[in-house]
């Protein structure tokens, strides 16, 4: 059942400065900072760079607050009050490959609410938001794109029984905790026992996966781990079902601990977790060892990980000591003092200060003096403090870097979005020069490109193909070509299809995922050859020989983009295999990869933008 939310919010806006930010068209870094009191119901919002500049949201209590959609939308969930609140951060970032956009407004309370017994938990993947109602025995789902359009619509996903869990989106399937039958007395919640796969409505597929007592979750590359008595349940998304498999703790650990909080990185396959009162776990989903403890001087009151660089997370221990945390290496790399001792004595939600990142920069509640702290990440020295009226408390933040455009209204989606391969379709490219991307060039105007051009992180269309998420795609084709949309969803069906899901460039290192396994390879350029097509028009691919690397990955990868001289692409078409010649004459399947930073929707949208 979808339904449409509309009405009253119970969060108000008081708006300090308001107004629209406008700048010259140049490069922008802006992280928004949004605090909840502990005892107040009150957000105060401020730009970190500008905190005099405020806005305050009110709330009917406590919040929890989480930055969703990448920092576009603020979730409040105010489990004791009942009811699940959403920001407008006023802050969107549009990812191009080579660059991204920041859209830069004040920020707004959405006027719809979500209103049930108990949410808790929030969980933001592939496109949604789903809370799980403690006491109400489902999870809404919200598109977490239509949070700013001021209208909340969300479908319902019930549970078998009311517990406190979650559910989550894993590939084209869902899978949602499972509590026990058994009896319970008075509030108490039920035994949590396990996952198991759902339909969207709630209907279960198959068995139970066994994770005794499962709380906590994240998601990192093909990977989403849960945390369990017995050790880290992990699943990856299948093409019928999802597959879990359990992570045991390793006998090494410290007797009696367990993982209940866990952080998924996004540049790298890897977890930080909880581990006992005073360890945290590195956790490596796919290769043993799986589990690397690191053993804290205090207990741990929070901990981050640091998007922009995965190898490092940040720790505050009791004492008041801010820790970074190595996480290739498995161990603190540095220590400093940033607070007075707060202790872990007495009740969790008792206040105790709350960390964020925020590009350079750790920003940290500290309840008790007043104030969000301005923390260095690189040195851990203060870089400043900002009083905040009351008992601040959770915290998250909003924002990033990326171009500003003077008087757009809206987004220019009118970057290169194609998704022809090279036999030579029609593209209205802006940038460079459209002969070349049409295919038509002087051998002269040819350059080698590096391999650092295709540098980063990529997700393959195909399965948003398969699921039917490119359907508007075909549809807009077929208003302005010879073929139905039908036909053209099977020519393209053909060209795109691979069963390598994901693919990270960097150095040169390229390591391909199928089904969340990786193989990688090191690879030097080895040239580029010119194709001639029927129509005339030809292209160019780039290839790069493997030197060293395991069995699995490809001798020679070949990329074709519409470029024929260095510069960073923005999505590419990649042939791979053993033999260099044999690969050139492929010209029916061109697996095609945009960055994985892109949503689905985004994907539809820069294609039928082009």
């Amino acid at each position: 059942m979808r339904r449409f939310i509309l009405g009253v919010s119970t969060l108000a806006l008081t708006v300090g400065l308001t107004g629209p930010v406008a700048f010259a068209e140049e490069d922008v870094t802006l992280y928004r900072v949004f605090v909840g009191d502990h005892e107040a119901g009150k957000i105060t919002a401020f730009d970190l760079g500008e905190p005099d500049k405020r806005w305050s949201f009110e709330t009917t209590g406590q919040v929890k607050l989480y930055s969703v959609d990448e920092g576009a939308a603020i979730v409040a969930v105010q489990s004791n009050n009942d009811v699940v609140n959403f920001i407008d951060s006023g802050i969107s970032l549009h990812a191009h490959g080579d660059h991204s956009d920041i859209d830069i407004e004040d920020p707004k309370a959405v006027e719809a609410s979500l209103i049930g017994p108990r949410p808790f938990h929030v969980i933001d993947h592939d496109g949604k938001v789903v809370i799980n109602f403690d006491r109400g025995g489902y999870s809404e789902i919200v598109d977490a794109h239509e949070l700013s359009d001021g209208e909340l619509e969300s479908t319902r996903l019930p549970q078998a029984r009311a517990h406190h869990g979650f559910a989550a989106p894993i590939g084209k399937h869902w899978v949602t905790t499972v509590a026990s039958d058994a009896p319970v007395e008075g509030d108490a919640s039920p035994k949590r026992v396990g996952m198991q796969t759902v339909k969207e409505d709630g209907t279960p597929v198959g068995e139970v996966a066994t994770c005794t007592g499962i709380h906590g979750e994240a998601f990192s590359g093909a990977f989403l781990a849960a945390g369990c008595d017995e050790g880290v349940l992990t699943v990856t998304a299948g093409s019928d079902a999802p597959t879990f498999k359990m992570l045991n703790y390793a006998s090494d650990l410290p007797a009696g601990g367990k993982t209940g909080t866990l952080l998924g990185a996004k540049s790298m396959q890897v977890f930080l977790g909880n581990y006992g009162a005073k360890g945290l776990v590195v956790v490596d989903p796919a290769d043993e060892p799986h589990f690397r403890y690191i053993e804290l001087p205090f207990r741990r009151i929070d901990f981050a990980l640091d998007p922009a660089n995965a190898r490092f997370g940040y720790v505050l221990t009791e004492d008041g000591s801010l820790h970074q945390v190595d996480v290739l290496d498995g161990k603190v790399a540095k220590s400093e003092k940033v607070t007075e001792p707060y202790s872990m004595d007495g009740h969790w939600n008792d206040p105790r200060p709350r960390i964020a990142m925020a590009g350079d920069e750790i920003v940290m509640s500290d309840p008790k003096a007043g104030l969000v702290r301005r923390i260095a990440k690189d040195t851990l020295q203060e870089a400043g403090t900002i009083k905040v009226e009351g008992m601040p408390y959770n915290i998250a933040v909003a924002g990033g870097s990326g171009k500003v455009h003077e008087g757009e209204e809206g987004h220019d989606h009118s970057h290169d979005g194609g998704h022809a391969h090279d036999k030579g379709h029609d593209h209205a490219h802006d940038h460079g020069d459209e002969k070349v991307y049409k295919g038509y060039f002087e051998d002269s105007q040819i350059k080698d490109r590096p391999l650092s051009d295709y540098a980063g992180d990529w997700q393959s269309v195909y399965p948003h193909l398969k699921d039917g998420t490119l359907d508007p795609v075909w549809e807009h084709k077929a208003e302005n070509g010879d073929k139905t949309a039908d036909e053209w969803k099977a020519y393209y069906d053909t060209g795109y299809k691979t069963d390598v899901e994901r693919i990270t460039i960097e150095g040169d290192v390229v390591t391909f995922y199928r089904d969340g396994q990786p193989v990688e390879g090191h690879y030097d350029y080895d040239g580029y050859e010119i194709l001639t097509y029927e129509k005339g028009n030809r292209g160019v691919r780039f290839i790069f020989k493997k030197t060293e690397g395991d069995e699995a990955a490809p001798a020679f990868i070949q990329f074709s983009d519409h470029r024929i001289a260095p510069e960073v692409t923005d999505h590419y078409h990649l042939y791979w295999g053993d033999d260099r010649a044999a690969i050139l004459e492929e010209l029916t399947n061109w697996p095609t990869y945009y960055p994985s930073s892109l949503k689905a929707d985004e994907i539809v949208h820069e294609m039928i933008a082009h």
